[in-house]
């Protein structure tokens, strides 16, 4: 009984342990001048969480590999329990599911095609502060979006800490592409200038490069507000906090 048990406990130590060395560590750091309630999710398998990042400070999690759906992105403007936010609201503090825009995406999917991790930051859902996406291991280049994007908001996709996707705004195919190929827009442009590197509408990919890549097992550091504070003109409503209701 004793072996049968050891052996047991043993199979089940060997199939975890190709999880724990491919899991993938992101340390996300909060370079703005004002604080953010950092939020992750992944939809394979469903799962979450949150913190709240003072400035200067960072919160690291661990992704199982294999993850899909996956996405950092910080909520600003929250109430003191960080359940009521402007941007990239969840409704709770621990995210089990995806934020509301408008709000800056790290997303990834890992161990995926010849076990590789597939990241982007992308626009599709607006943007609410810069962000930097980059790997510190595995040999690969990061990816950064940190123009003066919310100060600079076209008038029809302004909103309170941020500046909304015209998918989000208008919800027409032309804007969401959900009646097969799209080109982009005036409006999607206006993004891409300013974040080459980022998704601006959502099939970007089919005439740009902002899909990349790096080995399995690879650890990433997602920073909000790279380079330091926003300029006063981009922090709009981002700094304000809401009370808590």
């Amino acid at each position: 009984m004793a072996a049968s048990t050891s052996c047991a406990a043993l199979c089940f130590f060997l199939f975890l342990l190709p999880l724990s060395i491919n899991a993938a560590t992101f340390q996300i750091v909060n370079s703005c001048s004002f604080t953010v309630w950092a939020a992750w999710a992944t939809t394979g398998p469903q799962a979450g969480g949150g913190n709240q990042l003072n400035p200067g400070q960072s919160w690291t999690i661990n992704i199982n590999a294999g993850a899909t759906g996956g996405r950092i992105w910080a909520r600003t403007g929250c109430s003191s329990d960080g359940r009521n936010c402007q941007t990239g609201d969840c409704g709770a503090l621990q995210c089990q599911g995806y934020g509301r825009p408008p709000n800056t995406l790290a997303e990834f999917a890992l161990n995926q095609f010849q076990n590789l991790d597939f990241f982007d930051i992308s626009l599709v859902d607006g943007y609410n502060v810069g962000m930097d996406f980059s790997p510190t291991s595995g040999g690969c280049r990061g990816i950064r979006c940190s123009a003066n994007i919310v100060g600079e908001c076209p008038a029809q996709l302004r909103a309170p800490g941020g500046c909304n996707n015209p998918c989000t705004v208008f919800g027409t195919p032309q804007y969401c592409c959900t009646s097969g190929p799209c080109d982009p827009t005036d409006l999607s442009r206006f993004f891409k200038a300013r974040c080459p590197d980022a998704y601006s509408y959502p099939q970007d990919d089919r005439t740009s490069i902002v899909v990349f890549t790096c080995p399995g097992g690879t650890n990433y550091r997602v920073t909000f507000c790279p380079g330091g504070n926003l300029p006063s003109d981009q922090l709009g409503y981002a700094g304000k906090s809401l009370s808590a209701t």
